[in-house]
């Protein structure tokens, strides 16, 4: 069976009533990538983003963006670098999602969560928030922030539902290299963080 992390998260749905969510992961689920995981993660990563496979999920970018998400070579410099961790889920050998978690100052920055397509919407991203967050109050980080593209309204309620909040901040959507997309229109980011209880 292995161990669980539980994240119990208590709502107000209205004055009257207290909703309880409770999420659990199988610690044998989760392992953090090496680099032997990073053509699986590259694949898992750009068909949850980009491309036509990626329409049959929620988190596509590919009207937004064209080319790809990532490439093999950056997630290994990713896995490589000693301030970053990739945590990965895994069911049956099949690996369904990802997330990077990359010390900032005395933040985490967390980036890449990506789900497999035609597994999205069966709790896997929420299992990997959970995990994420687990894994910043092991080291004692007090606030997670990320960035999303703003025009992504759908994905950052799904945020907001998880107790992120948008911090006010916008950066501008700037791509260091024409493979890791060319925008279909003016693009920029907004900011969203949640502080560690």
């Amino acid at each position: 069976m292995g161990y669980f992390l539980i994240c119990v998260k208590i709502r107000s749905a209205s004055p009257d009533e207290n909703l309880i969510s409770v999420t659990f992961v199988s610690m044998s689920n989760l392992r953090k990538a090496t680099l032997a995981d990073a053509a699986a993660i590259n694949q898992l990563v750009n068909s949850a983003y980009r491309g036509d496979a990626s329409r049959q999920g929620w988190t596509t970018e590919a009207d937004l963006l064209d080319g790809t998400r990532i490439d093999e070579a950056a997630i290994c410099d990713l896995i490589a670098r000693p301030d970053t961790t990739v945590l990965t889920y895994w069911e049956e050998d099949a690996l369904l999602g990802c997330v990077e978690l990359r010390a900032s100052e005395n933040k985490l920055y967390l980036g890449m969560l990506s789900v497999k397509p035609d597994t999205q919407g069966k709790g896997i991203g929420k299992k990997l928030l959970a995990a994420s967050e687990v894994y910043a109050r092991s080291r004692n980080v007090p606030i997670i922030f990320m960035t999303v593209i703003s025009v992504r309204d759908e994905l950052i309620a799904w945020y907001v539902r998880h107790g992120y909040r948008l911090t006010g901040e916008r950066k501008p959507f700037i791509m260091p290299d024409e493979r890791w997309g060319i925008p279909k229109k003016q693009l920029e980011f907004v900011v969203l963080a949640k502080t560690m209880e």
